[in-house]
């Protein structure tokens, strides 16, 4: 609105396996462009273990031992397909405008119009909240997050400090 100021914010998106499985990344992209932002990061990832508890190390500190597994094989994609497409979100109150565009985490109590009271369920027997998307729900959080999903490399804009480093890390490269 006229007289706010701007508050350029970066958020991490993920669209998980049960909505790379229906086949809604077009959707879901084209839903999410409403909220007039700019995508500065964008890949396909198969999640390790390793990923995935880092991701939702929150829910192993809240005692939430319940769902923490079935949550963990979730995004790893035992129950789908064993990748999710992220993306880095930036622009002015980025956070608040994905986070309107996705909807409650709970499908039952999101907004019909939004990701996930369109495609989100929740699985009867695991109780996991199949809600097709991710998204950061603070500035704190999606530091962290885009941190642990995307190398500075990987972005367009280099939005936190980095510094490079020599390494002897062996990696995979294209052959000539």
């Amino acid at each position: 609105m006229d007289g706010e100021p701007v508050r350029i914010e970066q958020t991490l998106v993920l669209i998980k396996p049960d909505g790379l499985l229906k086949s809604l990344t077009g959707n879901i992209i084209s839903m999410l462009s409403e909220a007039r932002l700019k995508i500065v990061g964008a890949k396909m990832v198969k999640v390790s273990r390793e990923l995935a508890e880092a991701h939702y190390h929150k829910l192993k500190e809240e005692k939430c031992v319940e769902i923490y597994e079935e949550v963990l094989k979730y995004i790893q994609g035992h129950y789908h397909t064993d990748r999710v497409m992220a993306l880095v979100y930036e622009g002015d109150n980025a956070i608040a405008k994905i986070r309107e565009i996705a909807g409650s985490t709970n499908p039952e109590k999101a907004s019909p119009t939004s990701i996930r009271g369109k495609y989100g369920r929740i699985h009867s027997k695991t109780q996991v909240f199949e809600n097709a998307v991710h998204c950061s729900d603070s500035e704190e959080n999606a530091e962290r997050e885009i941190k642990l999903w995307f190398s500075p490399h990987e972005l367009t804009n280099m939005i936190y400090p980095f510094e490079k480093k020599k390494t002897t890390e062996e990696k995979m490269v294209w052959k000539n």
